[in-house]
């Protein structure tokens, strides 16, 4: 497998883009999801456990099975196969009831927001919820009378969610300023940066980034391709890094 790997770099190598060069990442085997934020990097492999970056090592994250992390302001959150919630406290994973979700985000300005599995209406979390849980309460979602298959949010310029639409929300309250039709290229993911640097993934694995975003247009201007040498699964940006897993499960790590 190792020489699997090493061939796939030196492809990845020979077709990296001239704004961007890939090397291979710590070593995760089976990555599937990845999330980064204020500078941490949480991952999930096949086997639904919840790893933490530190240096060039990858640590067991909790004891907890999961399929989606994700880590920022409001702190690490994930949800499990059963779509229960859960926060990060004190060493483990401890359940938040209230709501059952299929994926959230944590990378918004202090609140989380996530999807029902059910009827795929978005959710959000206040910032004084999400900073005060310690795993006791049953937590008070609000709904954004929305729908949507994927949904992320940034503390500079709000949030990004798939089936085509953006929208500001503001952490005390979890109100809306709105939607934002988004024209452009049909996503199965989308990735918001603390600095509101926007990255989606298309349905055939292109990766693409949302360009001219600024908080007088926050919902950018155009997608610019970043050219990636193999189908993309996944993908997480912070602070300079891009982080993508493969469709053929490498871990590769992106900078300017």
């Amino acid at each position: 497998m190792k020489a699997v790997a090493a061939f796939l770099l030196v492809l990845c190598y020979l077709a990296g883009s001239h704004a961007w060069n890939c090397k291979e990442a710590p070593r995760l085997y089976y990555p599937k999801q990845i999330d980064a934020g204020q500078g941490q990097v949480v991952a999930i492999d096949k086997y639904n456990r919840a790893y933490y970056l530190s240096g060039s090592s990858w640590y067991r994250l909790g004891s907890v099975s999961l399929k989606h992390v994700s880590v920022g302001p409001a702190g690490i959150w994930g949800t499990d196969n059963s779509n229960k919630v859960y926060k990060y406290i004190g060493g483990d994973f401890k359940l938040a009831k209230g709501l059952s979700l299929e994926q959230v985000d944590a990378g918004g300005d202090g609140q989380v927001v996530g999807i029902t599995p059910s009827t795929h209406t978005v959710y959000c979390l206040r910032d004084i919820d999400t900073w005060g849980h310690k795993g006791v309460d049953t937590l008070s979602w609000y709904s954004l009378s929305k729908k949507m298959k994927y949904y992320a949010c940034g503390p500079k310029y709000g949030c990004w969610g798939i089936d085509s639409s953006s929208k500001t929300i503001t952490p005390s309250s979890c109100s809306s300023s709105g939607w934002t039709y988004v024209s452009g290229t049909t996503m199965k993911m989308i990735e918001v940066g603390t600095d509101g640097s926007v990255f989606g993934v298309a349905t055939n694995g292109q990766v693409y980034q949302r360009m001219s975003i600024y908080s007088s247009r926050p919902q950018g201007l155009y997608w610019s391709s970043v050219s990636m040498c193999m189908p993309i699964s996944h993908l997480a940006y912070d602070l300079g890094n891009l982080w993508v897993v493969t469709n053929s499960s490498m871990f590769l790590q992106c900078s300017k």
